[in-house]
């Protein structure tokens, strides 16, 4: 593959990932306009999903060939199945259990996302993705702190600005992917 084709495919793809970003902050203020709604929305989503998993577990039981992996299938999806009645029942209380659990997340999210961060260290750019893990840990960190009052407003505004700073991370670690091949392509035809 020559210079001039890798180029080029790095410049679409960054392009692509440019585009994805834009996406997601778009969806990220989605969610911070409407929080109540978004969390709603989410939880019975989440039941559906649940239930749907407690049938797969129990087709899965069904096939299973020895005593003990049955049981723990069988009780796993009964497990599934009341959790997600209980979401698609109880949308608001499902709520207020779904943000503490967000909460936790954008907590582990941080930490997983400073890693990243650190591990990309010496390349530029690293720095956006340690912005985005502060804003997950300070987010998360807020949503906990005012649980369970946060639930009406914190899954739709807290997530919805997590999402908004990952499309903005996304995207200046793109734009700079672009620079660095277009400054690749000048060296390899020799203008600088």
């Amino acid at each position: 593959m020559s210079n001039n084709t890798v180029a080029g495919e790095i410049k679409k793809r960054s392009a692509w990932s440019v585009f994805m970003g834009i996406v997601t902050v778009a969806l990220g203020a989605f969610l911070i306009i409407y929080p109540l709604a978004t969390g709603t929305i989410t939880t019975v989503v989440l039941g559906w999903a649940l239930i749907l998993g407690a049938g797969a577990e129990l087709v899965s039981a069904l096939q299973s060939q020895k005593a003990g992996d049955f049981l723990w299938r069988v009780l796993l999806s009964v497990a599934y199945g009341i959790s997600g009645l209980m979401l698609t029942i109880f949308p608001i209380a499902g709520v207020a259990a779904l943000t503490g659990v967000v909460g936790t997340l954008l907590l582990v999210q941080a930490a997983l996302v400073t890693v990243t961060a650190f591990q990309l260290r010496p390349l530029q750019g690293w720095g956006w993705l340690l912005l985005d893990a502060a804003a997950s840990l300070l987010l998360g960190i807020m949503i906990l702190a005012q649980w369970p009052s946060s639930s009406f407003w914190a899954i739709g505004t807290m997530v919805g600005a997590a999402v908004l700073v990952s499309g903005v991370s996304r995207i200046m670690l793109s734009l700079k992917v672009q620079s660095v091949a277009a400054r690749v392509d000048r060296l390899a035809h020799g203008s600088v």
